[in-house]
């Protein structure tokens, strides 16, 4: 029987008596491997049994329970609250997530236990949408993918993968493998390819093979550093442009937010704030300016006052028209 099933029966413990079909229909398995599952832990010595009857099912012993020592119920809050994180999910590990967070509640003192999880449920932690009911959605990739990477990142082993990079045919590439990182529920696979940094979005791996040859790399890396260090390089290369607006104040952080630098900043006269600022190319000017519709004001360069000048002629043209 698969670990991650046998810890998952531990909802018995938590929920008490369950029936076969309810147990399937949690662990999301069929209710012949169920049975199996009981019968494997009572073969590993759990005191599980069995109540027959309409209102019948299984159970544990009472008083049947392991337990995380030496825990005080600020650790025991913090395990909760960690494990209520999404970023597990963007390095397919949220099963595995999930039935480690079960094992650790049954685990806890019961001093801590039940005080730990009902604080818990009063925080709320990334949740799928924000104020504006806008849905944040974080990107999937396949587990069998984002498996075979975190298998070769763990093990040190070159790494194949299938990549489709932005605007190019997918093909495939042989790496380096450092880390991974998350994101806003985005991944990252950090590498080096020919000895050159390289940052790759797990989203756009296609598919991922694990070599058996040692990666080039270094024992030991500071990831945040490594991270820090290729976000400004990012943030400093490509088709980047310099644009001059004035914005409402209560609009500044709108803007400030999507900008990759602040060059200057100063207040007009009429209380509005013109500020010099960095974005990444063409697109997002126009994109980050119209976002602020009559809140803002392009005043540089010229050619993004006139794409928003057409476009919101566009917009004017195409609501005049009749419906």
């Amino acid at each position: 029987m698969r670990a991650d099933r046998l810890v998952s029966v531990l909802l018995l413990r938590q929920r008490g008596r369950l029936s076969a079909t309810a147990l399937a229909r949690e662990l999301e398995v069929s209710t012949r491997t169920v049975l199996r599952d009981i019968e494997a832990l009572s073969a590993a010595g759990v005191p599980v049994y069995a109540e027959r009857g309409r209102h019948g099912g299984f159970a544990l012993l009472p008083g049947f329970r392991t337990e995380l020592s030496g825990l005080n119920h600020e650790e025991a809050l913090a395990l909760l609250i960690a494990g209520s994180r999404r970023g597990a999910q963007a390095f397919g590990l949220g099963s595995a997530l999930a039935s480690a967070m079960l094992k650790v509640v049954d685990a806890l003192p019961e001093s801590y236990r039940d005080t730990a999880a009902g604080v818990a449920e009063r925080l709320l932690i990334d949740p799928e949408t924000d104020l504006l009911s806008r849905r944040l959605v974080a990107e999937e990739v396949p587990d069998s993918t984002v498996a075979e990477v975190r298998r070769a990142v763990f093990a040190g082993h070159k790494l194949r993968i299938r990549y489709a990079a932005v605007n190019q045919t997918p093909r495939w590439r042989t790496v380096d493998p450092i880390g991974l990182v998350t994101v806003r529920d985005q991944g990252y696979l950090l590498a080096t390819r020919s000895g050159a940094d390289r940052t790759y979005r797990l989203s756009r791996v296609l598919a991922a093979e694990e070599l058996t040859e040692p990666a080039q790399r270094p024992d030991r890396v500071d990831l945040d550093r490594a991270w820090q260090e290729r976000s400004t390089r990012f943030r400093t290369g490509g088709d980047q442009v310099t644009v001059l607006a004035r914005v409402d104040p209560a609009r500044r952080e709108d803007l400030v937010g999507t900008a990759l630098v602040v060059l200057a900043e100063e207040t007009d006269a009429d209380g509005w704030l013109r500020l010099e600022v960095t974005l990444q190319d063409s697109r997002h000017a126009e994109w980050a300016l119209w976002q602020l519709a009559t809140n803002a004001e392009a005043l540089a360069p010229q050619w993004l006052r006139t794409a928003l000048r057409d476009r919101a002629a566009a917009i004017a043209t195409r609501y005049g028209e009749s419906s």
